[in-house]
């Protein structure tokens, strides 16, 4: 397989004749046969109508003169090491010519094969109306109760024209208001944990407008999913408001909204062109945090800090994965008497406590997990169906090779 074409890469031009031959086959043919058979990402050959090379002849396309040898470019983008490695096998080729290489920055390299984004539909087609909002002068306690009561870990901020001025999340609160923790470990700790949680925030004085992030990225009601999809990838957010032509909020589109749309569309099969994303194996994170059975409690936090993850996989003795533990997961399943203790440390504010318990024990038994060859379509129609945030990608001794979350998806399908 093919690896993707990055994002910088380099472009070599070629300028041949339109007679120019090689071993009695037209040249531009030649090459480009010599470029398919090095897997090269792809090439273009483009035919002037007017132009003259190293003997000064002007050759054109006029009507007239049709059987002159008109200029040709040939046009190549790939990694730096490929285009080098294409160079030494043109350069032979070109007896008379101009072969140049420039650095280039690639912004979207896709594909009409799998088109699974229905890109083309309109947002207020498939925007959430019923929305969520709060207040910019609202306390902060007052918000974390509405994240609480709806489960919704960011919240549009709109000010009393209805204007979007701001996205509060729980990791705003977590990081400008003093929050002990994130929503998805809030909603696991019991009524007397969240009790002092909100007493804490009851005595700040902060509100809303000042530990929300600002200015909100939005997208209007007429733009395509296309747009709104490719800037929440850019962006790395889960929600985005909708707006009209006035800055009124009018409704939000999810990442998993964007997800559930390609699981439910079928994608066109179609041989794959050399370079395109097309299974997990493409597009994959090669970090993996990983801890084992027997691992403490020490272990499980410090490789949760270590790898800036909200979750670890655990393998048992021959190396397969069996289970996972996020950080939820932590501090719901450990004693109430260890849990302060263990959120500050998640924070890397101190120690972890000592703890007897292990990672088979904190862990949710059973990965979903995939071949590197599974199909991207196939891979979030997976993770949809169970609503799971992370695949496991394995060989086929079941051990992990790499990881595969909602963010990493969508950025494949919309960015290409």
């Amino acid at each position: 397989m093919t690896p993707r074409l990055s994002e910088d890469a380099q472009l070599l031009t070629i300028f041949i004749g339109e007679s120019d031959k090689w071993r009695g086959r037209p040249l531009y043919a030649a090459i480009l046969e010599m470029l398919k058979a090095e897997k090269i990402a792809g090439a273009t050959v483009l035919r002037g109508v007017a132009g003259f090379g190293a003997h000064s002849l002007i050759h054109t396309a006029s009507i007239l003169r049709l059987s002159e040898d008109l200029p040709l470019c040939i046009q190549v983008v790939d990694a730096p090491e490929k285009i080098a490695h294409v160079i030494d096998l043109v350069a032979p080729m070109v007896t008379e010519g101009l072969v140049m290489v420039e650095d280039t920055h690639v912004i979207k390299y896709t594909h009409r094969y799998l088109n699974p984004l229905p890109a083309d539909r309109f947002m207020d087609e498939v925007m959430t109306r019923d929305v969520v909002a709060l207040l910019p002068t609202m306390p902060v306690v007052d918000a974390w109760q509405k994240m609480l009561d709806t489960l919704l870990k960011a919240l549009p901020v709109v000010d009393q024209d209805g204007a979007v001025v701001g996205m509060l999340t729980d990791e705003d609160l977590l990081e400008r208001a003093g929050l002990q923790q994130r929503l998805s470990v809030a909603e696991r700790l019991d009524a007397a944990f969240l009790k002092d949680e909100i007493e804490r925030l009851r005595s700040s004085p902060l509100t809303v407008a000042e530990v929300m992030s600002k200015p909100a990225i939005t997208v209007r009601a007429k733009d395509s999913l296309g747009v709104a999809a490719s800037r929440m990838a850019k962006a790395g957010i889960k929600r985005l408001p909708v707006v009209d032509d006035n800055n009124r909020l009018v409704g939000m589109l999810s990442r998993v909204d964007v997800l559930r749309l390609v699981a439910e569309k079928e994608a066109r099969k179609m041989t794959a062109p050399l370079g395109a994303a097309t299974s997990v194996q493409d597009v994959m994170s090669p970090s993996i945090p990983v801890v084992r059975q027997e691992d403490d409690l020490g272990i499980i936090v410090d490789t949760l800090l270590d790898s800036g993850s909200h979750r670890v996989i655990v393998v048992d003795e021959k190396g397969n994965a069996v289970g996972l533990i996020s950080d939820s997961d932590v501090v719901a399943r450990i004693q109430p008497s260890e849990r302060h203790g263990v959120l500050t440390a998640l924070r890397g504010r101190a120690k972890t406590p000592a703890s007897k318990v292990t990672a088979g024990a904190l862990m949710s038994p059973g990965v979903l997990t995939a071949r590197r060859e599974t199909p991207l379509v196939d891979a979030v129609k997976m993770m949809m169906s169970p609503k799971r945030k992370w695949l496991v990608v394995v060989d086929e001794k079941n051990h992990p090779l790499g990881l595969v979350d909602r963010h990493i998806l969508l950025r494949a399908i919309s960015l290409g």
